[in-house]
């Protein structure tokens, strides 16, 4: 493992693959409508870092900036509202298509559904997705943090007149305590995993992912681009990868690019579920102490993993040294870059990717990716300073220096 750095290159499984229509286009198209109807949408930039991507040795860069979301500081609330959106209509007996925001908030709507709560468990990103939702909807939400959270991400749900606390557990556990808790009456769970059972929200969350996916297909082609040849995913359960996996498997069908999803070092699931290759689930029991707060969980979600497997190319096990970097660079670009504010989930793949470009003991890793002066990368800053103290910390004061 040189300097903190190990990749798995993971054949894709032949024969039977996981059925990934649920991630089409026509899918796609639905979630971004639904989402379009909400008071605010608008489509996030793709910044083209065209001076990262002379200096790091290849054709072009793209950086999905999500911090312009619905002004929530992140992507999560795609999933979230679109999952609350399809319970909705599947409890009324209604397609989604006929339940945009305008009528799902309407008095008639509000009466037949009556009160619910929807609960879930977050490291901040979703449980805000969630809360946003709920207050958006005139409905209740119960939200629990593992412990370690930061202050000011559990401030941010509160906002949204949520019932939010920070446990005294990790997020595994966290989550199972939301699952207690929405056993209660009325009581709705909107969790991002998935467990025997429970598969039916986070298939839906996964689908709400799609709508950044295909804003993100749609610019590129506005660009003049024909496709990227490489696609970086960052992972927690799994389900964002794997939404974007799903759907750019779909749309460049007869030329996929190279995906490859990252995770840190100290809660890296599904790099250990695909380093292992025997058909379990293998989960990260140690303590998460990552500053990827967004990507510390220690269960891969079963719906994500089983995209992942049949379409992703590479995994990668990365230290924290690296997402900081990435915070550094996306903050202070070459040029006439745009500036990317992004925060240490969000930067991860970027810094993962800047690391190994850049480090010559890290050549073996850019040789098996296949990355060369034609390449074109994908990157999705999924979250942006959400948690400012740290975020200064990093960009301001140099915390979590890279290795040299």
């Amino acid at each position: 493992m040189a300097d903190g750095f190990e990749i798995v290159s993971y054949k894709r499984e032949t024969g039977r693959k996981t059925d990934i229509q649920f991630l089409s286009r026509e899918v796609a198209e639905k979630t971004t409508q639904f989402h379009k109807s909400f008071p605010g949408y608008c489509r996030t930039p793709l910044a083209r870092l065209k001076n990262a991507a002379k200096e790091f040795g290849v054709a072009d860069i793209f950086v999905k900036d999500e911090s312009y979301r619905f002004g929530l500081n992140a992507f999560k609330v795609l999933g979230a509202s679109f999952a609350i959106g399809q319970y909705i209509a599947n409890r009324l007996g209604r397609d989604l298509s006929e339940l945009p925001f305008s009528v799902m908030t309407s008095d008639e709507v509000k009466k037949e559904l009556g009160e619910i709560t929807l609960v879930t468990a977050t490291d901040g990103n979703h449980g805000r997705g969630v809360a946003w939702t709920a207050n958006q909807l005139g409905q209740r939400s119960v939200v629990y943090m593992p412990k370690g959270s930061a202050p000011e991400r559990l401030a941010n749900i509160r906002k949204e007149n949520s019932d939010a606390s920070i446990t005294d557990l990790r997020y595994d556990d966290t989550v199972r305590m939301a699952r207690k808790r929405a056993e209660e009456p009325n009581c709705v769970l909107v969790q991002d995993t998935s467990w025997d059972g429970y598969t039916q929200v986070p298939t839906w969350i996964i689908q709400g992912y799609t709508t950044m996916a295909n804003e993100i297909a749609q610019q590129l082609i506005e660009m003049g681009v024909d496709r990227p040849t490489h696609i970086f995913l960052q992972a927690g359960v799994g389900s964002m990868p794997a939404s974007l996996c799903g759907f750019f498997a779909n749309i460049y069908e007869d030329n996929q690019p190279v995906i490859t999803v990252v995770e840190p070092n100290k809660a890296d699931c599904i790099f250990r579920t695909a380093k292992a290759g025997d058909g379990k689930l293998h989960f990260v029991t140690e303590e998460m102490n990552t500053i990827m707060a967004g990507l510390a969980c220690g269960e891969p979600c079963p719906i994500a993993w089983d995209v992942l497997k049949g379409y992703c190319d590479h995994f990668i096990s990365f230290p924290d040294y690296a997402a900081a970097k990435g915070m550094r660079v996306l903050g202070n670009p070459m040029g006439d870059d745009p500036r990317v504010v992004s925060g240490e989930s969000g930067a991860s793949a970027f810094g993962c990717v800047a690391e190994i470009l850049t480090n010559p003991d890290l050549v073996s890793i850019k040789e098996e990716l296949g990355i060369d002066q034609n390449s074109r990368l994908l990157f999705v800053s999924t979250e942006g300073d959400t948690d400012r103290k740290n975020y200064r910390d990093i960009v301001w004061d140099g915390k979590y220096p890279s290795k040299k």
